[in-house]
């Protein structure tokens, strides 16, 4: 009798399986064998597309006649050593007599696809292929995928979208990166790195970078003023009823926009005085109830982006414990998917869920309301034209065992479950109440016709508040709060808990006062709004819906998103400070030489995603996806060669040596007073400290002072961990300069502060990594 073969991403995954089929299974070296199945396992991509030099000994010189590089069929090669160590067990396993059919269990997605496609075409299996569709890891969705294996044939169009999207990043990211590359030479040290996709989301960074560098603060006051209402009739033990309101210029005025900033310091002080212990009038007052609909489920992208703004978690970070929850702790679905709906046959699992997520305290109370629900409200949730591969991620219909859970996980599991709550639960009901207090301007401004009072000589000061009057959904997060202001409306009214106020009140100004602001840069990338700029192809799109309706052409896919903005941090073309991503001096020179590329075009590649999309549907063909991609490497390595021909990045000169005086000039390396003429004295700040480069703003202080003043971001230990250190210049024995790590911590091996959200306990790793 023959056996079947189960062929699983990870040996984690390939033991879990094996608890769910008819053993006892013996362990073997990179297998295990049972009495009707054999399985065995890939270590991620066990096998990969193969560099140019394989199709032709000449690719491995870099020289702009040879491209672009377009094979006619792709050759295939085992990653590395560890990986063929596996491949050859493998292999060895598709190709054993007694087993006469596979099953692909890697995971159900694009890369999950591909990477079964790749491993059984280098192992030349010939035999016939079932497929694994898994959505949860628990037993129970496990014995029910096995009792329902799918004919492989179902998942070719995957597959071909699978194989499109790799050969396209190859072909593309391979010719563009030689082209700029051998033109670059001069100006750059090593590769310079360019991709289909990482091209672009650099391209999101960079621009906003230049932006911010390119803005300048324009200073404006704002005037916000304490009124009080006298005690209410029958509550004078309750006291004077005050609010703060803020001023608002009126419509027209010089300067302004009707809103609350004032052009001129004068014109601030001249409304301050004017309003000072004057009498106000409450001349407006207006209630409207608000309903807030529950969030909806989450995908990936939008677990990573709320992660990342509520923990400060990365993309990577969030994805590593979401996956960890899904094989390890069988507690989540399946994490790597873009849909925020479930389909209709898992409406009878949503209150069994629920119960089983109530059985820990934190939930119980939000779990009992969803149980005891007679009819579920679906509309928001169930919609199967809205689920392709993977439904959104939810709890799984298990024993969930918080305890064993790292703090990570914990967390990510606390937002999926609340989430999954929460969507089942009725709108939170709002009262907002907006107020204007008008106080009559004083004789002497009144009189002088100040532009800043209205028609009447008086001023008018805004007041917002907000009161829940039913939790609803945000009963499930024990919080009443929500975000009123948008991203940098920093001036605007804030809610605030008001009194009981009445329409034509008169009220007193008790204090008022103006305070200098000045105009704000855009805010740089955080993981969040980069993931979220990367769905929509760089538009920024706030309403849940019109994301909903982008998804297929954005930049890249939930499963890739984390990866491409790590690559961007390891090729050093974006650093992290802090939760900001800031692109290096190295990336915004690339972009800066691609100037206006399509390459660059954030547009272009979502339509490409968008086309890959269209593939697994059957809308498209791979076939003339990959023609056109061809085409474009060729445009590409073309424009390449014709604008960057000539181009020289003209060097830093950072003044002065401090040791011999020579010029201190940048090279491709680092910053020292050599030169061809005159080695100088030895004097050098190498670019490159413990995976980052340091920038000439720091060079130029080191220079001149011989240390930081202030922490510098974007160190890498040997964990991956970031970390922040002061930096000052040493001499060793033998009279080489060095740059050091200018902190206790460093200097004595001890741990660094908790107080450094950068550092971990790994940061100590840094001293050997530098």
């Amino acid at each position: 009798m023959s056996k079947t073969l189960v062929i699983a991403e990870k040996p984690s995954v390939g033991q879990d399986l094996a608890r769910v089929l008819t053993g006892p299974f013996k362990k073997g070296e990179g297998f295990l064998e049972g009495p009707d199945e054999v399985i065995t396992w890939a270590v991620g991509h066990l096998v990969q597309l193969a560099e140019p030099d394989a199709y032709d000994p000449k690719y491995k010189t870099w020289r702009m006649p040879d491209l672009p590089i377009v094979p006619d069929h792709f050759k295939l090669i085992v990653r590395d050593e560890r990986s063929r160590k596996q491949m050859s067990v493998v292999t060895k396993q598709i190709g054993r007599e007694d087993v006469g059919d596979v099953v692909n269990a890697c995971d159900a997605g694009r890369e999950g696809e591909l990477i079964f496609a790749y491993l059984y075409e280098k192992a030349k299996g010939k035999k016939p292929v079932r497929r694994l569709w898994l959505n949860s890891m628990t037993s129970a969705a496990m014995k029910q995928a096995f009792a329902g294996l799918r004919p492989a044939d179902e998942f070719a169009l995957l597959e071909d979208a699978a194989r499109s999207r790799s050969e396209a990043d190859w072909i593309v990211g391979m010719n563009a990166t030689r082209a700029a590359t051998i033109r670059l030479r001069s100006s750059f040290d090593g590769a310079v790195s360019l991709g289909r996709v990482q091209t672009p989301t650099l391209a999101i960074i960079a621009r906003r970078e230049e932006e911010i560098r390119a803005f300048k603060p324009e200073p404006y006051w704002l005037v916000d003023a304490t009124f009080a209402a006298p005690p209410l009739a029958g509550e004078p033990a309750a006291g004077e009823r005050t609010y703060i309101g803020h001023y608002q210029a009126p419509a027209g005025s010089p300067g302004n926009t009707r809103g609350p900033r004032i052009a001129t310091e004068q014109e601030a002080l001249q409304i301050v005085e004017a309003c000072r212990g004057e009498p106000g009038t409450i001349t407006k007052l207006e209630k409207k109830e608000q309903r807030e609909k529950a969030p909806m489920l989450y995908d990936l992208t939008t677990l990573q982006r709320e992660a990342n703004n509520r923990y400060g978690f990365s993309a990577k970070r969030t994805l590593a414990a979401a996956q960890r929850l899904y094989e390890e702790h069988k507690a989540l679905t399946y994490p790597r998917t873009n849909s925020r709906y479930l389909t209709s046959d898992m409406v009878e699992e949503i209150k069994p869920i629920a119960e089983l997520v109530g059985a820990d305290a934190d939930y119980r109370k939000a779990a009992e309301y969803v149980t005891g629900l007679d009819v579920l409200p679906l509309g928001r949730v169930v919609n199967n034209e809205k689920v392709t591969d993977h439904h959104a991620i939810i709890p799984t219909r298990a024993q969930h065992q918080l305890e064993k859970m790292g703090s990570d996980d914990r967390r990510i599991y606390d937002m999926a479950a609340r989430r999954f709550l929460a969507v089942f639960h009725p709108e939170a009901v709002f009262e907002n109440t907006r107020v204007e207090t008008t106080v009559s301007a004083g004789d002497s401004l009144a009189s002088a016709g100040d532009s800043s009072a209205s028609a009447g000589g008086s001023f008018v000061f805004r007041t917002r508040g907000k009161l829940l009057l039913v939790p609803g959904w945000r009963g499930v997060y024990d919080e009443v709060a929500t975000d009123t202001r948008a991203a940098g409306e920093d001036d605007d009214d804030v809610d605030q808990q008001l009194p009981r106020l009445q329409k034509d009140e008169q009220v007193q100004t008790r204090e008022i006062d103006s305070a200098r602001k000045e105009t704000k840069p855009p805010r740089r990338y955080s993981d969040a709004s980069l993931l979220g700029a990367m769905e929509t192809a760089g538009k920024l799109v706030d309403d849940e819906e019109l994301r909903e309706a982008m998804k297929d052409s954005g930049i890249g896919t939930p499963a890739t998103r984390a990866a491409i903005i790590e690559r961007l941090i390891q090729v050093g073309y974006v650093e992290r400070d802090g939760r900001a991503l800031v692109a290096s001096e190295k990336g915004l020179n690339v972009i800066r030489l691609l100037n206006e590329h399509a390459l660059t075009s954030p547009e272009l590649t979502g339509s490409w995603e968008h086309r890959l999309g269209k593939i697994e549907r059957g809308e498209d063909s791979r076939k003339d996806f990959m023609s056109d991609i061809a085409g474009f490497a060729e445009e590409t390595v073309k424009e390449l060669d014709e604008t960057l021909k000539d181009v020289r990045i003209p060097r830093a000169r950072l003044g002065p040596c401090p040791v011999c005086g020579h010029e201190i000039v940048e090279n491709r390396k680092g910053y020292s007073c050599w030169a061809r003429e005159d080695p100088g004295c030895g004097f050098v700040i190498w670019k490159s400290k413990a995976g980052k480069q340091l920038p000439i703003a720091v060079a130029r202080e080191l220079i001149r002072t011989g240390y930081t003043d202030r922490a510098v971001t974007g160190f890498r230990g040997r964990s991956g961990r970031t970390f922040r250190a002061r930096l000052a210049m040493s001499q060793t024995e033998d009279g080489k300069w060095r740059v050091e790590f200018n902190e206790p911590w460093a200097r004595e091996g001890v741990k660094p502060p908790e107080a450094d959200a950068e550092a971990t306990a790994e940061t100590v790793e840094a001293r050997s990594a530098a």
